[in-house]
């Protein structure tokens, strides 16, 4: 037997923590003296608490691991398939990472440079355009932001479906409108749009009128930058109208 001290020190892992897997029932002493409460452990149970450490190395919960050590079929078919989901989250942490890594070399690169970091935003085009009305085929429906790039192969592949079936003619590029008021990681109004020459069942009227036009070509991730620069764009040509339009008050008094 082991006492909680040994056994602490054998796996690399506090006492503290030691009593919480007991408290939780994630890995229970194998002994409790009933006069002290001295806690021993059994040599086969360093063997589980290593498990337990491998799986915390690999991000799994307490809640998941205890799930997995109450399996009866803890080598086989129940942790191949933990291992698998848990395989790919990694990957898309790791891929995020590497996204996060690549802007901030060009964060450093540009105060090497002596520039702003924010300095990228010049680059962002922003025009003041009239789109004229317009059919659009649609769907519409609240989806939730990791569920986006299904959403659109699901959605776009019954909308160009319904063209080809009803012999439709597309009079633009496919479209995406959001509609939330503000934004919600639970979900977002999306409607996954596909502009159509004819009127038919399923179709809206669709008109923007003036819009702020930017063209990106990026992740969708990008969207809150050029969103922040159209506002600041919008903004600036407002004040530019309205001093000019002060201006020219000025003009008339001077000529009455």
């Amino acid at each position: 037997m082991l006492s909680i001290g040994e056994f602490s020190n054998i796996c690399k892992v506090s006492t503290k923590t030691l009593r919480y897997y007991a408290k939780i029932g994630l890995l229970e002493p194998s002994e409790v003296n009933p006069e002290n409460g001295y806690r021993y452990y059994a040599i086969e149970q360093l063997e589980k608490m290593l498990f337990i450490n491998r799986l915390k190395a690999y991000s799994f919960s307490l809640d998941e691991i205890k799930a997995i050590l109450q399996s009866e079929e803890v080598q086989d078919d129940n942790l191949y398939l933990a291992f698998i989901h848990k395989k790919k989250e990694i990957e898309k942490q790791v891929h995020s990472y590497r996204k996060l890594l690549t802007q901030l070399e060009d964060d450093i690169s540009a105060i090497e440079r002596g520039k702003s970091i924010m300095s990228y935003m010049d680059e962002i085009d922003v025009r003041l355009v009239d789109v004229p009305k317009m059919y659009l085929l649609s769907i519409r429906k609240m989806v939730q932001v990791e569920d986006y790039p299904t959403e659109y192969i699901k959605c776009y592949g019954k909308l160009f479906k319904k063209i080809a079936v009803d012999k439709l003619t597309m009079s633009g590029s496919p479209m995406i409108l959001f509609h939330s008021a503000e934004y919600s990681p639970a979900g977002l109004d999306t409607e996954f749009a596909i502009p159509v020459q004819e009127y038919v069942t399923g179709t809206r009227d669709f008109c923007p009128g003036l819009c702020l036009k930017t063209v990106v070509r990026g992740a969708y991730t990008e969207l809150s930058v050029v969103y922040a620069k159209q506002i600041k764009w919008a903004e600036t040509g407002r004040k530019n109208n309205s001093e000019s339009h002060i201006e020219k008050s000025f003009d008339n008094d001077r000529t009455l």
